[in-house]
């Protein structure tokens, strides 16, 4: 499959960004707009006959080469390959009746295997790896029509909430960029994704999340994302971080492509929207800490929008959340990532950990593998690192349930769809090597993780640009292990409710 690598493009993007920049008076008016087309619009429009996937492929992908350097959106463009395949769509007798995603581009995380791309996961170890099939995730995706136009950039290794990679990038910094704000983060791991839709790119894309990684930058780039209950998408040609905590996860414009892609990965019916008052939602108080000004005062504007909708909104405890969290969260990851990408190097890529190791590019990342990953440490008292196995084997055995036994009694005790908060406490931050430190990830992760960690399911939506740094800012709604649809039909009607961001400024 042919192969258009993004570090080649620098010079010849430049007419490409310039003209698709300049408007329709540089070139010819296309039948859409793609700062507003939704998936489910072009599925629809592509059946139909209104216009020619080769035709949103080819402008998906002019904007993709124009605004993707300075984003570092993309490790990989399959520009023969995204084209060839609208074309067969194209040469199609339809006559109504089409795939549901049939002609629709779409861009995947990088560390999700797609047949015939190379699948790095961010880091150079594995830039050659090409993998000889879809992982189960793609196989649906490609099954149901949508054409894959290339790999994401990411957080390497999908360690990290920054997106600050040292190992690739298209434009003259590092880093991939957000859509809003070139000089901030995208928000990682699943960064690529968060920064072309953002950026009006794609409509949808697929990528991971361990703690937050398609949650966190959807909330930083204005767009919607699902982290599954664990377990109901099928895990196999992933990069991973541990079996226990990952799944892949949707992301796109608005949750009816949400719901879209839900279909086509695990199956079910079309959804409509919920009523809203029927729905209840808690506030846990722990959850509103070290929030900006702007994310405070948005997230009070939505509680007061909400409860006028007809949302019962109550306050509810759930006692010592983020203590059991934390006897979760680093245990469980950082323990299981060493066995974790051992057997996936053994099965695809036929490297050793070692050596995927020796070549990690950020020094974050490269940090935590050296001293925690491969040794099978734990960070402990003053500076100290311990044994990771009591502490991995106490989570597993103990704490992880006790921890989803608090998620379900607090559902069932309070009658709730949901525990809503502010996705992320802060705005998007410089991108620079300082955001990927640790403090910042504990600050990003503080409201994704729990949930994470219990295995329940989470939804991202864009409620709000704030009030004074005119930059996203998500909402988030944990439900009940299992209750992804009934979360999905909420996030429906909100959407209603909250309306769309608009598309951001195009002086990139």
């Amino acid at each position: 499959m042919s192969q258009h690598r993004l570090p080649s493009l620098v010079c010849s993007t430049v007419l490409a960004g310039a003209m698709w920049l300049a408007g329709p008076a540089a070139r010819a008016a296309d039948p859409f707009n793609l700062d507003t087309l939704t998936a489910t619009e072009a599925a629809a429009d592509l059946c139909a006959g209104k216009y020619r996937s080769e035709t949103l492929v080819s402008a998906v992908l002019a904007r993709a080469k124009a605004m993707g350097p300075e984003l570092n959106a993309f490790i990989t463009l399959d520009e023969a390959g995204a084209v060839k395949a609208a074309r067969a769509f194209d040469q199609k007798q339809h006559r109504g009746v089409c795939e549901p995603l049939g002609g629709v581009p779409i861009a995947i995380k990088d560390n999700i295997e797609v047949e015939g791309l190379p699948s790095t996961a961010g880091t150079p170890a594995l830039k050659s790896y090409v993998p000889a099939k879809d992982a189960p995730v793609a196989a649906k995706l490609r099954g149901a029509g949508a054409i894959i136009i290339g790999k994401t950039n990411m957080h390497e290794l999908a360690f990290g909430i920054s997106g600050y990679n040292a190992a690739y990038k298209t434009g003259a910094d590092y880093g991939v960029r957000n859509a809003y704000d070139p000089t901030r983060i995208a928000g990682g791991s699943s960064s690529g994704n968060g920064a072309a839709l953002g950026a009006r790119i794609v409509a949808i894309a697929v990528g991971t999340d361990t703690g937050g990684s398609v949650r966190i930058p959807c909330a930083l780039n204005g767009c919607a994302a699902l982290r599954p209950t664990v377990g109901r998408y099928a895990q196999a040609g992933i990069a991973p971080i541990s079996h226990t905590r990952d799944t892949a996860g949707p992301m796109a414009a608005n949750v009816a492509d949400l719901a879209l892609l839900d279909r086509v990965i695990a199956g079910g019916g079309a959804l409509g929207p919920a009523d809203l008052k029927a729905v209840r939602v808690g506030v846990v108080a722990a959850t509103l800490a070290n929030l900006d000004d702007d994310t405070k005062a948005a997230f009070a504007a939505v509680r007061s929008k909400l409860e006028s909708a007809g949302v019962a909104v109550l306050d509810v405890e759930m006692q010592n959340l983020a203590e059991l969290n934390g006897k979760v969260s680093f245990p469980v990851a950082i323990y299981e990532a060493n066995d974790d990408m051992v057997a996936y190097l053994k099965r695809g890529p036929k490297i050793t950990i070692a050596d995927l190791v020796k070549a990690i590019a950020s020094p974050d990342v490269k940090g935590t593998y050296d001293g925690l990953v491969l040794p099978r440490k734990l960070p402990g008292p003053d500076n100290s690192v311990v044994d990771g196995k009591p502490a991995y084997d106490a989570a597993i055995r103990t704490e992880r349930p006790k921890l989803q036994a608090l998620y379900r009694d607090t559902f069932a005790k309070n009658r709730l769809d949901a525990i809503i908060f502010p996705t992320v406490p802060k705005l998007a931050i410089a991108s620079n090597p300082d955001s990927s430190s640790l403090q910042n990830f504990l600050l990003f992760i503080q409201n994704t993780d729990p949930g994470s960690n219990a295995g329940v399911p989470g939804l991202q939506i864009p409620v709000a640009l704030g009030a004074s740094s005119k930059l996203p800012i998500g909402l988030e709604f944990d439900g009940p292990a299992g209750s992804d649809r009934r979360l999905i039909a909420i996030g429906l009607a909100l959407e209603k409710l909250f309306g769309r961001l608009p598309p951001p400024p195009k002086s990139i």
